[in-house]
């Protein structure tokens, strides 16, 4: 580009005292918004180029028309009057200060790793020299109380000036003018860093907890100014300049400062505030470009648009109460029977606020004591159902804001419902303006491109070994608890991230340092996770997806197993094993069962190895799966009538309930996440709307049973709160056991019956403890309200004095077909 240098201007005549002037208008603010003349034309930074033309290009021809003006003598503008008449105006600028040439190529080329020491003000010999690059502008003033001089325009945007100050005013501003607006800021390039020394030390080693406070975009008081401060993790990056609509998307003028060796990137914009959209543009180590999402973004555009949001929270909680009560009991010793839920699909079309108008209330009727929310972070293509993550600390767009979603949450809260969420720390997408390669090379996936590459979903893994990305994941689970009271953490995909081999063949993956399959790196990370969230927030439960026979994965971190690790420090582990088998069971035929009877039972020789979750999850009521209800074979009344037996011997057995939505009112679709559940069915204009509701008013009955009894939940993880009555009867297709109370608790035991035959047994002997003079009936899933044959056992049974099943007394009841009953002692 060819300049042409400028000489100093000659000493001007005393010029004549100018007329009075009206006061100025305030500055304009926010974010820089120039105001368009009468008219409504536009600023040179409004205006499109013609097609094809990039704002460089632009630049580049308003610098070569700026030259050629130059040929012809300009005279000095004079600085104006004083708003003050009182006030002294100081001389005009006695010279000029370019940036320097090695500088100003940086900067406009987006590769300054230290804009600040170049832009702004700076002691010169003979005063001060002021700086600014600001793209597009016709001239550009310093402004301050008793002060206003022109700086000269010195080409590609540049302007500079030295004046006889020993030192710059602290707030003085820029008056910059475009050929049809004019306005008045703060300089961006006068502030000091806006991030603390003790930050910068917490994310250097990776342990800075509430990582949301630090990075990303936050708006603030800085030096007396108000504006946003923006930060970015990229130390691989030649430079990183802040887009938006605040500047019309051309960063040029926008530079970030890096804070020594921590690779973090740093900005204070004055006058940018709430609501505007940016983006981070990268000059990456080949010196190509790249414009990206802010990885610490807590608001964005609503999808497929990408871009990150300035956000500011206002939402006032009204959930004190729950949160004190949350952690009086530990969940793995209290009832926990969840609903779970595909926000987007479960009413399709409603907004957070308007689903805090429906969900509480229908969850609380059906007595679920929590909710669990497929991901709502988010994500780019709705049908990952959210398990692709692009934005970590933002809750989905596509269904209000951040605040949308706390009003949501706290509306659970108020109506007695904890909040659990999926949370997706195994995986991200590869999309180009999110974190895969986000400065140029890996970082936060793995270097190795074979351990970066996830095998089932073209996803990538992430670096659980770099202190910064363990950072980024461990701040993440404590922000969702923090700032939106989550109650507890779905983690998903646990299994791929513990193991090197997982869904890799012999050759595609490398050992640990021990030479075995581990990945050490997810184990320390997920620990640390781990006990990071329960030491923050205490009552919140933290639950793995995890499949396999990984040993320790719900034991303290601090305890080591047999294979010497420490445990995952957990507080619950969804039991895929009790799924796969009990499954399997009720699909086969009622004849075929006494030949895979201890798939039902073998879930009892490992119950208390962890603390389970019992899960019938939207993962086995979709592709292909078929719902719940639609596995059990026979007709629609056998379908049904084995549907409910099947919840309840689940809400009876030891460990939790999950059951995921339609499955509670027996949809006989599988869940489609366009349409969701077939509300229609529970319609009363369809005629089989009441062997749908009767499924659902079994539900209602199995939670409100299943909270009264203490002894289905307080001894989930104890031994000694179970023990078998008729576990071996495979002929007859039935499983009878007995779950006991905490002792000294005051509660009563419980037996529960399941009989998974479509026939009617009279008088079937079970043996029970002589201590109880009777026994009452308290569910039987058979009732004619719930759409069964009405076999009941009405009235209390008194057992007989002969001894069975290994204890001293006998009860002798009646088992409906395809059905569970529950008694209890009178």
């Amino acid at each position: 580009m060819t300049r042409r240098p400028r000489k100093p201007p000659a000493e001007a005549p005393a010029p004549a005292p100018p007329a009075p002037r009206a006061p100025e208008p305030d500055p304009v603010d926010p974010a820089e918004r120039t105001t368009a003349p009468k008219g409504g034309r536009k600023t040179p930074a409004q205006k499109k180029t013609p097609s094809g033309t990039t704002p460089e290009a632009a630049r580049t021809a308003k610098a070569a028309a700026a030259a050629r003006a130059a040929k012809s003598p300009r005279t000095p503008r004079v600085p104006r009057a004083p708003r003050k008449a009182a006030a002294k105006t100081p001389p005009p600028a006695l010279a000029v200060s370019p940036v320097p040439e090695g500088d100003r190529v940086r900067l406009l080329e987006g590769t300054h790793h230290d804009p600040h020491g170049v832009l702004g003000a700076h002691p010169v010999p003979g005063g001060t020299a002021f700086r600014a690059l600001r793209p597009y502008a016709k001239a550009v003033a310093v402004v301050a109380k008793d002060l206003r001089a022109e700086l000269r325009d010195d080409g590609d945007g540049f302007f500079s000036a030295v004046l006889p100050l020993e030192a710059a005013p602290e707030d003085y501003r820029l008056h910059i003018t475009y050929e049809e607006a004019e306005l008045e800021i703060h300089d961006a390039y006068r502030f000091l860093p806006s991030l603390g020394d003790f930050d910068l030390h917490l994310i250097g080693e990776g342990r800075h907890e509430r990582l949301w406070d630090a990075m990303g975009a936050r708006p603030m008081t800085h030096q007396g100014a108000t504006g946003t401060r923006f930060t970015v993790w990229a130390p691989n990056a030649r430079g990183v300049r802040v887009v938006g609509g605040f500047n019309f998307w051309d960063g040029t003028g926008f530079p970030m400062r890096s804070l020594g060796g921590t690779g973090v990137w740093e900005l204070f914009a004055p006058s940018v505030g709430e609501g505007e959209l940016y983006k981070f543009e990268i000059t990456r180590p080949d010196g190509s470009k790249t414009l990206r999402a802010d990885p610490l973004a807590r608001r964005t555009e609503t999808p497929p648009a990408n871009s990150s949001v300035v956000h500011v929270s206002h939402h006032q909680w009204h959930d004190q109460d729950w949160l004190a009560r949350r952690a009086e009991r530990p969940a793995h010793e209290a009832p926990f029977s969840v609903y779970e839920v595909h926000l987007s699909s479960w009413r399709p079309g409603l907004t957070y606020r308007q689903l805090a108008e429906q969900l509480p209330a229908y969850v609380a009727d059906l007595g679920f004591t929590h909710v669990e929310l497929m991901p709502v972070a988010e994500h780019p293509f709705g049908g990952s159902w959210g398990y692709q993550v692009t934005g970590f600390y933002a809750p989905t767009a596509r269904l209000g804001t951040p605040d949308d979603f706390k009003y949501l949450v706290d509306a659970l809260h108020r109506a007695g419902i904890g909040v659990l969420m999926d949370w997706v720390p195994a995986h991200f997408p590869r999309d180009d303006w999110a974190l895969a390669e986000f400065d140029g090379r890996p970082l936060y996936e793995h270097e190795d491109p074979a351990r970066a590459a996830h095998p089932d979903w073209g996803t990538l893994e992430f670096d659980y070994g770099r202190k910064e990305v363990r950072n980024f994941l461990v701040a993440n689970a404590t922000y969702w608890c923090e700032e939106f009271h989550i109650d507890g953490l779905r983690v998903d995909a646990v299994a791929s991230m513990l193991y090197l081999d997982y869904s890799r063949e012999h050759g595609e993956w490398t050992p640990n340092a021990h030479g075995g399959r581990e990945n050490l790196d997810a184990v320390a990370f997920l620990q640390e996770m781990n006990a990071t969230v329960y030491r923050r927030c205490p009552g919140v439960v933290t639950i793995a997806e995890e499949s396999t026979a990984w040993d320790g994965v719900t034991r303290a971190t601090h305890h080591e197993g047999p294979g010497g690790f420490g445990g995952l420090g957990f507080g619950l582990k969804w039991n895929m094993g009790w799924m796969h088998d009990s499954l399997g069971y009720v699909s086969k035929e009622p004849v075929h069962r006494k030949h895979h009877h201890n798939e039902m039972t073998f879930s009892m020789v490992y119950a208390y190895s962890e603390n389970y979750v019992l899960p019938i999850s939207h993962d086995e009521v979709v592709h292909g799966k078929r719902s719940l209800v639609s596995k059990m074979p026979g007709d629609w009344w056998q379908q049904r009538a084995t549907h409910r037996a099947y919840l309840g011997f689940m809400w009876a057995h030891p460990g939790k309930q999950l059951l995921f939505m339609g499955q509670e009112f027996a949809q006989g679709a599988e869940w489609a996440e366009g349409h969701g559940p077939d509300w229609w069915l529970l319609d009363p204009a369809y005629g089989a709307e009441a062997d749908h509701r009767g499924v659902r008013d079994l539900v209602r009955d199995l939670n409100t049973v299943y909270r009264r009894e203490g002894a289905l939940w307080e001894r989930d993880t104890d031994p000694g709160g179970f023990a078998w009555v008729e576990g071996d009867a495979a002929e007859d297709n039935v499983f009878a056991f007995l779950r006991y109370p905490d002792e000294g608790g005051g509660g009563t035991p419980l037996l529960a019956v399941s009989h998974f035959a479509p026939v009617v047994r009279h008088a079937y002997r079970l043996g029970v403890p002589d201590e109880f003079a009777a026994w009452q009936e308290v569910l039987n899933t058979d009732e004619a309200r719930y759409g069964g044959s009405d076999v009941t056992n009405p009235d209390p049974l008194k057992p007989e004095p002969v001894a069975s099943h290994g204890r001293p007394a006998t009860l002798r009841l009646t088992l409906p077909p395809l059905a569970t009953v529950w008694l209890r002692p009178v």
